[in-house]
């Protein structure tokens, strides 16, 4: 399930008085909390996570011009005198910024690199996003997984330093210069979950000269540690809290970097051996299960993260975007689907010299004519869902796109569905239709230009069109958000027509997660009215018949 979060957007001159309520990992209210947002310094935190839950009772007082000044020349000499790591954002205001910030020329979480440029022998640690923590080593940096440290030695004058012969045995703090604590997850708001990553030090210690330290591996390139746990296992938070980051922070190495992973999973390197494998030459370090020391020069700590399901170019070396994170998944997944469509054609044959009957049954389109016919057809791929939010309608629905003149294709992933032939069936469509829910991550794997169509179940409409309905746009697709009405809603037949759930659903999410969990989300299902979505159908299918026609038209004139 997608764990949503509402930003609060900043403006100058501007200070907001947020009323929320926080919910803990078992979606129970704790209470309602005033807080005023300001610019201080001070130690640093984040506490609670809203789960798909609206903030809300939100009022805007103007400031007067000086206290602005006050709290603008606080923020610099914060930054100019004082350790940028220790300038914070108070953690009673969870959320900084609106998702799509870019967009609209406001301040995102990584436009301004404080360890752009990090001097040998030092830590460099990035904590203004709301988002993530990352920190940078440069030098002679070790891993200590026993006790979940990564030393960085810096050069010491002193070869009689009887401590420095020990700091290889004990992590004890007498040497240490530097003590930094982060945890490689890029959901760093959220103190529930925040509370499972496991937590590195990075300790910055004295090295003798005449002391050697064991190194047990020792690697030319850098190293990413990143963490696989938290919400790993959903397809949603696997994308946009893991693989899209992991892209943003280690693709400007090409490939000359080593992934260090913390709570490790086998059954995640397998899921998508294809993609790390064009991310990185080397294979990855369980960081835990590995006792041995790896060595490296430099290492990157933590995950950048731009925004929802997105790369935001404008912070990118060489304006590299989405589309160029989906040109790997295209890279990634070309041989398997290759290797699959070679296994069907040999599948084919064997049943037509067994089984000749069967096939003819299997295969009526068997004219040549006929098939070329359907292969001229725009493809449009249902991603199908059982139980909630699940179209209760969905035959007719295929009749109905049948008849408009799609080529139909009912696609109904699990969680043991191969990647690989999503993948083809998205790449190789015009139109996706698919309901809200974690599995419209696959829109990554659509052509830019092709059509998404994205069904939004009462009470989901900001979720939607903020999770997937805008980073659609970025990618390129040609976006629908089609907004069902009460009528279209299984709700309709349990509620009044003037109950707040069916007239008011925002007022009902205010309420918290766990109502918005339990009304929208786990008893709400979809009969959609097939006259008013076919509309939005038939618009989709003369948007490729224009289409068609020029591209004929170009190639008759060549």
């Amino acid at each position: 399930m997608v764990h949503y979060e509402r930003y609060v957007q900043l403006k100058k001159g501007v200070v907001a008085t947020v009323v929320y309520e926080d919910v803990n990992e078992n979606n129970k209210l704790l209470g309602s909390h005033n807080s005023t947002l300001g610019l201080l310094c001070g130690g640093s935190g984040v506490n609670g996570y809203y789960n798909y839950q609206y903030y809300f009772n939100i009022s805007i007082k103007r400031t007067r011009p000086k206290l602005f000044y006050l709290l603008l020349l606080t923020l610099l000499s914060c930054t100019l005198i004082v350790a940028p790591q220790f300038c914070f954002l108070p953690s009673t205001f969870p959320l900084l910024y609106s998702t799509g910030a870019e967009d609209k020329g406001l301040i995102s979480d990584a436009s301004v690199s404080l360890c752009s440029s990090v001097s040998n022998g030092t830590i460099c640690c990035e904590r203004g996003s709301i988002r993530t923590d990352v920190c940078i080593m440069k030098g002679d940096v070790r891993t200590h997984s026993s006790s979940f440290s990564v030393l960085l030695y810096t050069p010491s004058n002193n070869s009689n330093d009887y401590a420095t012969r020990l700091s290889d045995l004990s992590i004890d703090g007498k040497d240490e210069l530097q003590h930094e604590k982060i945890k490689p997850y890029t959901r760093k708001w959220e103190a529930s979950t925040m509370a499972t990553i496991d937590e590195l030090h990075l300790i910055s210690k004295k090295q003798n000269f005449g002391i050697h330290h064991q190194c047990d591996v020792k690697h030319d390139v850098p190293a990413v540690f990143f963490s696989t746990g938290g919400y790993t296992g959903n397809v949603y938070h696997e994308f946009n809290d893991g693989l899209l980051p992991l892209f943003i922070t280690s693709q400007h190495f090409n490939r000359k970097v080593v992934f260090v992973i913390l709570e490790y999973h086998d059954w995640w390197i397998t899921k998508y051996a294809d993609i790390l494998s064009l991310l990185s030459d080397y294979p990855p370090i369980d960081y835990s299960g590995d006792k041995t020391v790896h060595c490296f020069q430099e290492a990157i700590v933590g995950l950048k993260i731009h925004d929802e399901l997105t790369v935001n170019s404008s912070l990118m070396e060489g304006n590299v975007s989405v589309r160029d994170f989906r040109n790997i998944l295209d890279e990634a997944y070309r041989p398997r689907i290759l290797d699959i469509i070679q296994e069907e054609e040999r599948e084919a044959e064997l049943i037509k010299e067994n089984f000749p009957s069967l096939q003819k049954l299997t295969n009526p389109i068997s004219k040549k004519g006929k098939s070329r016919h359907v292969l001229k057809k725009p493809k449009l791929v249902i991603m199908s869902r059982n139980g909630s939010r699940s179209i209760m309608n969905e035959d007719l629905l295929v009749k109905m796109a049948e008849q408009i003149g799609f080529f139909v294709e009912v696609l109904k992933p699990n969680p043991s569905t191969e990647l690989a032939k999503i993948y083809r069936s998205l790449n190789s469509s015009d139109v996706m239709i698919g309901v809200h829910g974690a599995a419209m991550t696959h829109f990554l794997f659509m052509r830019p230009g092709s059509v998404f169509i994205q069904v939004v179940p009462l009470g989901t409409n900001w979720a939607a069109e903020t999770y997937y309905g805008e980073p659609a746009k970025k990618l390129g697709l040609r976006y629908i958000g089609y907004e069902i009405i009460p009528k279209e809603s299984s709700l309709y037949e349990d509620y009044d027509k003037n109950d707040p759930v069916l007239s008011d659903p925002d007022s009902v999410n205010n309420k918290g997660w766990e109502f918005t969990k339990k009304i929208y989300l786990d008893r709400q299902k979809v009969q959609l009215d097939l006259v008013r979505f076919g509309k939005r159908l038939n618009r989709a299918y003369s948007y490729f018949c224009v289409g068609k026609k020029r591209k004929h038209n170009r190639r008759a004139l060549q």
